[in-house]
């Protein structure tokens, strides 16, 4: 009786002549696998939530340390202040040698930026657009500027700059760095400007536009937000750099920055409060400008992945 109960039930588990039970609402509405897509995308934020707290802890250390006294950093060096003491930041923005230093970086990061922008447009634009002999090989040889760091080359360089009667001076620093913000520059800007159809360039050509009309008023418009990209990337190289000033500039009023910065703490070694205060006010600029176009960059980026 229990066989033949069971053979007669069909493959639903319901009896013959019985309607098959139909799933609820919710059976339907929920996806496969729903639960552990929920747990995986849980554990992804959690991981992704610690590394940027990794990240910003030392930032917001240094920070908070500027609030604090150099007694409160001796006794507690991870705790917070007692009493906010905004006279170390005002004691550094009332000084002299943190705006002229500012006023350094600014000036090599902004001519940096330009002169990268531009000369890497133009190289892109010839090597994307046109065909000619050793096109591949020029190509290349920007491609192996990625693998040649500053620290292999800085001592060479900086005889090379001496020599060249540079040294000691702005021009010594920001030639360097227009050199070596060049590869990644135009390696981001050459699928931009590949991109751009031909047929374009053909009705261009057809309206009475030549090559440098067509880059003018085509390319350079179509290209924005890889220029942007290439532009935030050279200003903050620039803006960070210390080695390159660490062997070039001996003048303590052309220091930039992040050199100026070594140089304070060395000269207020004593006063933690102050060190860190600094810091702070040194990297904040960078920080801002970084976190304003930051979508501007990850859409250049993703922009020169699609080309």
């Amino acid at each position: 009786m229990t066989a033949l109960t069971s053979t007669s039930r069909d493959a639903r588990g319901t009896a013959p002549g019985t309607a098959p039970r139909r799933p609820s609402r919710s059976e339907r509405l929920r996806p496969s696998g729903a639960g552990h897509s929920r747990s995986s995308t849980a554990l992804v934020y959690f991981i992704a939530l610690v590394l940027v707290a990794l990240m910003l802890a030392p930032v917001a250390y240094i920070i908070i340390g500027g609030f604090r006294s150099n007694s409160e950093i001796t006794v507690d060096p991870s705790g917070l202040p007692d009493v906010w003491r905004w006279e170390n930041y005002a004691q550094v923005l009332s000084s002299g040698v943190f705006w002229k230093m500012m006023a350094n970086s600014t000036v090599a990061a902004v001519l940096t930026t330009v002169v990268v922008v531009g000369l890497g447009l133009m190289a892109a634009f010839a090597l994307s657009r046109y065909r000619f002999r050793l096109r591949g090989a020029i190509y290349a040889l920007f491609t192996a500027g990625l693998m040649f760091p500053m620290t292999v080359a800085i001592t060479p360089l900086y005889i090379l700059v001496r020599d060249l009667g540079m040294a000691n001076s702005l021009v010594g620093v920001i030639i360097p760095q227009i050199a070596f913000a060049l590869p990644m520059t135009i390696i981001i800007l050459v699928p931009f400007l590949a991109a751009i159809p031909n047929e374009l360039q053909e009705a261009a050509t057809i309206d009475g536009c030549g090559r440098l009309g067509f880059f003018w008023r085509m390319v350079l418009p179509l290209s924005i937000p890889g220029v942007i990209t290439v532009g935030i990337l050279a200003f903050v190289a620039s803006w960070n750099s210390y080695m390159l000033p660490l062997f070039i500039l001996n003048n303590p009023d052309l220091y930039t920055l992040p050199l100026g910065t070594q140089q304070f703490a060395t000269q207020y070694s004593v006063d933690t409060a102050m060190v860190l205060a600094f810091t702070s006010l040194s990297m904040i600029p960078a920080l801002i400008f970084f976190t304003l176009f930051e979508r501007r960059i990850v859409g250049g980026l993703t922009g020169a992945v699609k080309g």
